[in-house]
């Protein structure tokens, strides 16, 4: 609160100086306009007004300094006050209220709980739930729009999808100081940070694999086929769901986790996840090689060969795609395109295309 008197005070000065400020330089401007000065105190009323416009420009920006820290302020004290309200007895809820961010933090720190704030142990937390998360999400999207199930995993072990993992891994960094600030700036956040994790994790996927998972290229406003304006907004939107309903809650449960358990309990997962993550990445590496004609040189490629065929590997990684494979799709695309096209210009019904299987609710093949 002094700091907020303070920058108050501050600010009532500023404006006293800056009146004082404005006639003195007007009043400098007037003599030098009506020539009541000769050419070298003409300079030298220059100088001076060059010297004052460099502290005033410094004021300005201070002040616009305090006005961004009052606003963030304010903003923060609205939107708290309006989660608590949310919460209170006798309003009627269909899902009940997450708790808020603020309750969260007090009570991280009320128990000097292993996993507070955004330490190492909360970030694997959110990776490794939102590793689920992104699973069952996923599978029931897919029931719902495409009308079959698919296990839509990313990892060779358990129910987990990486990706999913580093993006809630990735909003939990970026969007933790905006947990108890408004939900524009949550939706400005998550589309930025949620599409850079999938530009990211596509371009090490054909880089590294030789393969991508979610292709955008006939989407508007898509950068190389990986990320697209449409499904920025769905970032932006799953961003702002996250930091306000999602991570509350799972930071709820985490906090049941006991101390004396919760270190060990996550490095455990966390050497497992490590694991998982590496040989799934090399049963992708061996599949991509099996394609080549490479015989296996080791026994564990020996191993991936015997247990990781190439029909698991499908059922496992049913959007994948080689870029091959996905180059010769898009020609086939923009060639039935194209003749469609010319069909309508003479004036003829065009061809039905092959129906295509549908694609991921992230990754338009």
């Amino acid at each position: 609160m002094a700091e907020r008197h303070e920058r108050l005070r501050v600010q009532q000065e500023w404006k006293a100086t800056a009146l004082q400020s404005r006639e003195e330089i007007f009043e400098q401007l007037d003599r030098i306009e009506g020539g009541e000065v000769d050419a070298e105190a003409r300079e030298a009323l220059f100088e001076q007004i060059d010297g004052r416009l460099m502290q005033m420009r410094h004021e300005r920006d201070q002040l616009f300094g305090y006005i961004a820290e009052e606003s963030a302020l304010i903003d923060e004290i609205e939107t708290r006050v309006k989660e608590l309200r949310r919460q209170q007895p006798g309003r009627f809820h269909i899902v009940p209220p997450a708790p808020t961010n603020g309750q969260i933090d007090s009570e991280e720190r009320r128990r000097d709980h292993f996993a507070q704030g955004k330490s190492a142990y909360k970030i694997f937390w959110m990776f490794f739930v939102g590793s689920i998360l992104g699973v069952l999400v996923e599978r029931v999207w897919c029931v719902v729009r495409y009308g079959f199930y698919e296990p839509r995993v990313g990892s060779i072990y358990g129910p987990f999808n990486p990706v999913y993992g580093l993006a809630a891994a990735a909003l939990t960094l970026t969007l933790y100081g905006l947990r108890n600030r408004g939900r524009i700036l949550s939706f400005l956040g998550g589309a930025i940070v949620g599409s850079a994790v999938e530009y990211a994790c596509s371009f090490v996927q054909e880089l590294v694999f030789g393969s991508a998972s979610w292709d955008y290229s006939n989407r508007p406003f898509n950068i190389n086929g990986r990320i697209c304006l449409l499904y920025s907004v769905y970032w932006g939107v799953l961003g702002m769901l996250y930091i306000k309903e999602f991570y509350p809650r799972i930071a709820k449960l985490i906090l049941k986790i006991p101390n004396k358990v919760g270190k060990p309990l996550t490095v455990a997962l966390a050497l497992f996840m490590t694991v998982n993550v590496l040989m799934t990445g090399m049963a992708l590496l061996r599949w991509s090689e099996r394609r080549d004609g490479s015989a296996p040189s080791s026994m564990l490629e020996e191993y991936f060969d015997k247990y990781y065929p190439d029909e698991k590997m499908k059922s496992i990684f049913t959007n994948l795609e080689f870029v091959d494979e996905r180059d010769a799709r898009r020609e086939r695309q923009n060639a039935a395109i194209q003749a469609a096209k010319e069909q309508l210009d003479m004036g003829a019904e065009p061809e039905a295309t092959p129906e295509q299987t549908p694609p991921a609710p992230d990754a338009e093949n």
